[in-house]
């Protein structure tokens, strides 16, 4: 739609100093003349485009030009800058300082409500994995990486989709050629991270699938236990107020979860301050590895 396509230059000469027809073409899949078309329009509309003829020259923004902030009301702009926040804490751009100067706000008004940081403890590590992604799905490129799981150690190779933040981490959206299938990819638990070959797929993505309810369908591991009164918080903070029930011998959860390895490390995390019921096979493990850390103990 030509509203979309104005909208989408508008936005690129907004980001940076210059660009031209050709590349505006190319870029919109139209022609010179139409995107010609598309600048007059822009212009006719009041905004100040500037085109400079020869080597060197292109079509910009007038410098110092600034949007007018009535478009937005201080809400919005506040939810936008706070987005952008976020943004820039795993990546190496200043866009909120960008669109604040556009708009001439202060970068942190003094009734601002939201501090976004995006960020892990491995900051640098995942702002390069982060850029290295979104360049591959800007240019429909395949990436390959190491990457750890339950199962052990592979190369991956898929075509990336999506970056994801979900679960109070990074992830990978992307189809896997070889299972056929889409996948999340926990980006902490990737690494060695290479572009390959554009692999030109634009396929139809099912959004659904990153919805939390589809992937915790996949539960089948019921997991019954009893935790100490002081692990309530822990409790509380990974699956909500009310996700236990009070009893005389502790706190009582029912949970399910995706896998026997995902279950058994949650609840060796509360060392002896819980107590499975169910399934038996987990006690018996759980048992087993407890005789086996004693043992190592008392030989050492």
């Amino acid at each position: 739609m030509k509203i979309d396509r104005l909208m989408g230059i508008l936005t690129l000469l907004l980001r940076q100093e210059r660009t031209t027809a050709p590349e505006l073409a190319e870029r919109f899949e139209v022609s010179r003349r139409t995107i010609n078309r598309d600048i007059e329009a822009l212009c006719k509309a009041g905004l100040p485009i500037v085109t400079t003829q020869g080597q060197g020259g292109g079509i910009s923004i007038a410098e110092g030009y600034r949007i007018d902030r009535t478009v937005f009301t201080r809400e919005e702009l506040q939810s936008v800058l706070a987005g952008l926040m976020g943004m820039d804490s795993v990546s190496k751009t200043y866009r909120r300082q960008g669109l604040a100067e556009k708009f001439s706000v202060e970068t942190a008004p003094a009734d601002e409500v939201f501090f976004i940081d995006l960020a892990s403890h491995y900051q640098q590590s995942l702002t390069r994995k982060i850029d290295v992604i979104k360049a591959a799905i800007a240019d429909r490129r395949l990436i390959s990486f190491q990457y750890a799981c339950q199962t052990g150690t592979s190369r991956r190779v898929i075509e990336p989709y999506r970056l994801v933040f979900k679960w109070s981490a990074w992830y990978v959206w992307g189809y896997c050629p070889k299972r056929e299938a889409f996948r999340l990819f926990k980006l902490n638990r990737l690494w060695d991270l290479e572009t390959g070959a554009a692999h030109g797929m634009v396929r139809e993505l099912p959004l659904e699938e990153l919805t939390r309810d589809a992937y915790l369908s996949q539960e089948n591991y019921r997991l019954k236990a009893l935790f100490r009164e002081d692990e309530a918080y822990r409790l509380i903070d990974e699956y909500g107020v009310g996700c236990y029930t009070e009893t005389d011998e502790g706190l009582y959860l029912e949970r399910s979860f995706a896998g026997y390895e995902n279950m058994r490390q949650w609840v060796l995390s509360f060392g002896s301050r819980a107590r499975v019921l169910a399934p038996e096979e987990l006690r018996e493990d759980l048992s087993r590895q407890a005789r086996e850390i004693l043992s190592f103990y008392l030989e050492t």
